[in-house]
């Protein structure tokens, strides 16, 4: 039996587009309360006017995961409309991905900066409420590229594996009221090479999202899959993938 999303307040980073967008829409349309959070506030007052049309309840609040104080910031903000948090989706990051010798350490810093930092950040913002509550569930998206190791994928790959580390650990030592999983993501369709500024990487990613890529939406029904189940269940990790890739 899966439980319900009615009356769940769920706050998601990198929100604006891609698999944040579509994990908001989907939830809402579950019944969840959904914070968006994301840089960009066009796309995510956009994204919460769709919502809102559509029946569902959603809000935003502009976020930088780079800023420990904007995820105390998101999550009080969730907690201000409704009074509680149950799920924290730890989606925001990027992949300006490059080989090593192309020396862009500036790229490599702002992987770590979001990629890691951010989601430890969310996790730090988000755990004194479980706490409190004695319940929560933290979804850290990750990244299938840190399962298989690739040229060009090298700090990405390491920043995606370091969360999954801290991800299962977490798991270890949440105790019977919180919940943890993490979340593989193949090929998807999303913006991803928005972030990318090495031509060449960015060509060779981009064909391959034109073959093979599968929707933003696919990733959302694996979220929604790990809150349905019910509170003494867990799901640990979910890789979800094109069946085209390797």
């Amino acid at each position: 039996m899966t439980a319900t999303l009615e009356g769940k307040t769920i706050a998601v980073t990198g929100a604006s587009s891609g698999i944040g967008r579509a994990a908001a829409r989907l939830l809402a349309g579950k019944g969840a309360f959904v914070l968006l959070g994301a840089r960009r506030e066009e796309p995510l007052a956009e994204t919460v006017a769709q919502i809102q049309a559509a029946g569902g309840q959603a809000a935003f609040h502009v976020t930088d995961v780079r800023r420990r104080s904007d995820l105390e910031a998101f999550v009080a903000a969730a907690i201000s409309h409704t009074g509680r948090l149950d799920a924290m989706i730890n989606n925001a990051g990027i992949g300006p991905i490059s080989r090593f010798d192309a020396l862009r350490v500036e790229d490599w810093d702002a992987m770590i900066d979001i990629n890691l930092r951010g989601t430890l950040y969310g996790i730090a913002a988000a755990l004194p409420v479980f706490e409190r509550q004695n319940s929560g569930h933290i979804i850290n998206i990750v990244s299938t590229a840190g399962l298989k190791n690739t040229p060009t994928m090298g700090v990405y790959a390491a920043t995606k594996n370091a969360v999954r580390t801290a991800t299962e650990i977490l798991r270890q030592e949440a105790g019977p009221h919180l919940r943890v999983t993490e979340i593989s993501p193949g090929m998807t369709s999303t913006n991803f090479t928005d972030s990318m500024t090495d031509a060449g990487s960015r060509r060779l990613i981009e064909e391959r999202l034109g073959e093979i890529a599968m929707p933003p939406e696919a990733i959302a029904r694996g979220i929604l899959y790990a809150l349905e189940q019910p509170s003494d269940v867990d799901v640990g990790s979910i890789v979800i993938r094109p069946t085209a890739q390797d």
